[in-house]
């Protein structure tokens, strides 16, 4: 076996009905102070969020509220929300919300801490000094957020950057799929495929998968693809919501150690330039991706086959095949429009895309397969 290494979140905790408990679960390991709380506008007025505020100032926390995250974070609110919980004097900063709430968090617990600009942060281990303690709870099944060292921005107009850091690591992970009952079925869909997602290029990422990468990746990959429809058609099932909260928990804590790779990198280009959401944007590339990687990675492709479709026979193509339509057929009974142009991407957009997918070389180097700005362009194609 060769060495390896691997990390993930200290403390998880998975408990229905734990959002109205989060002021005892926070009051148990830190002292009640101030708190920067980072969530969505949609979040907090809709009331979802009522009963954990109120939980948490009853036990004493102070608490501010920053409620202006929008998916695809732009750099300027991440440096205000920093500037803001820095101002308060925050003490812990809690991520409430989906995927771009917990990455802005992540960030915020490190702005309020220190003095580094984030300008200076972009990429692999830039991060300097520490952060405020961290505290994560996902409101959506797919980002994964709440366990990875990752942070996704808008830099400029269009561009998605990474900032990948030991300290984006949580202190602590809540979660409570009663939180995640009124997600639309779309949404639900597109995030739950973002999941999926992360376990598969996890599972066959180029660089760094190990045995407990694999075990998380496949693992995820069932209890994904087992519940993503009931979740989909039946929003109020608990044990669904719950199967899927979790699955995209363990794809988290694979993937933040066996990085994604050109689904991803083909995907960011597509949010950035006509903000799709991100796990949308997953799910228009996923099948052509495969196809495309699927001759490079056997032996990967037969694992993920065996784990969704045990029993499968046939020679290592067949299985990996029998994977892939598998897969197309659960996207497809979602519901959502999977052709680029069902999304107003127009034909002549494809080359830019091609040309931006290329930038994504913190990715791309995880492929199984390498991938040319003619190799994507041809997936986009594909696509369209």
């Amino acid at each position: 076996m060769s060495s390896f290494s691997f990390q993930t979140v200290p403390h998880l905790v998975l408990e229905r009905g734990a959002g109205a408990r989060l002021g005892v679960l926070l009051a148990q390991r830190w002292r009640p102070g101030r708190l920067c709380v980072v969530t969505d506008a949609f979040l907090h007025r809709s009331g979802l969020l009522a009963p954990a505020l109120q939980g948490l100032a009853a036990a004493g926390f102070r608490l501010l509220v920053i409620d202006d995250v929008q998916p695809d974070p732009a750099d300027h609110v991440v440096e205000a929300a920093g500037a803001r919980a820095q101002a308060f004097g925050a003490e812990l900063v809690l991520g409430l919300g989906g995927g771009s709430s917990m990455d802005v968090a992540k960030l915020v617990a490190v702005l309020a801490a220190g003095s580094q600009p984030l300008a200076g942060m972009y990429g692999v281990d830039k991060v300097q000094g520490e952060r405020l303690p961290l505290v994560q709870m996902p409101t959506t099944a797919g980002t994964g957020s709440e366990v990875t060292p990752i942070a996704i921005v808008t830099t400029g107009a269009t561009h998605k950057s990474g900032i990948v850091a030991r300290q984006l690591y949580a202190d602590l992970a809540v979660l409570d799929a009663t939180l995640t009952t009124g997600l639309p079925s779309a949404i639900t869909a597109a995030t739950g495929i973002d999941a999926m997602v992360h376990a598969i290029e996890a599972f066959t990422s180029r660089r760094l998968k190990n045995p407990l990468s694999d075990a998380l990746a496949l693992q995820a990959l069932r209890l994904l693809a087992q519940h993503l429809l009931r979740a989909c058609t039946q929003g109020d099932d608990l044990d669904a919501r719950e199967a899927m909260l979790l699955g995209a928990l363990l794809a988290g804590q694979a993937f933040a150690n066996a990085p994604v790779a050109a689904v991803h990198a083909l995907a960011y280009p597509l949010g950035g330039r006509f903000h799709l959401p991100h796990g949308l944007s997953n799910a228009l590339v996923l099948p052509h991706v495969l196809r495309f990687n699927a001759e490079a990675a056997p032996q990967a492709y037969v694992g993920l086959a065996e784990a969704l479709l045990p029993g499968c026979t046939g020679s290592d193509a067949d299985k990996a095949g029998a994977f892939i339509s598998h897969l197309i057929a659960l996207i497809a009974a979602t519901g959502l429009p999977l052709r680029l142009r069902d999304h107003g991407i127009p034909a002549d957009a494809l080359p830019q895309l091609a040309a931006d997918a290329m930038l994504q070389t913190r990715l791309l180097v995880n492929n199984p397969r390498e991938l040319t700005e003619t190799d994507a362009l041809a997936i986009y194609r594909s696509a369209f």
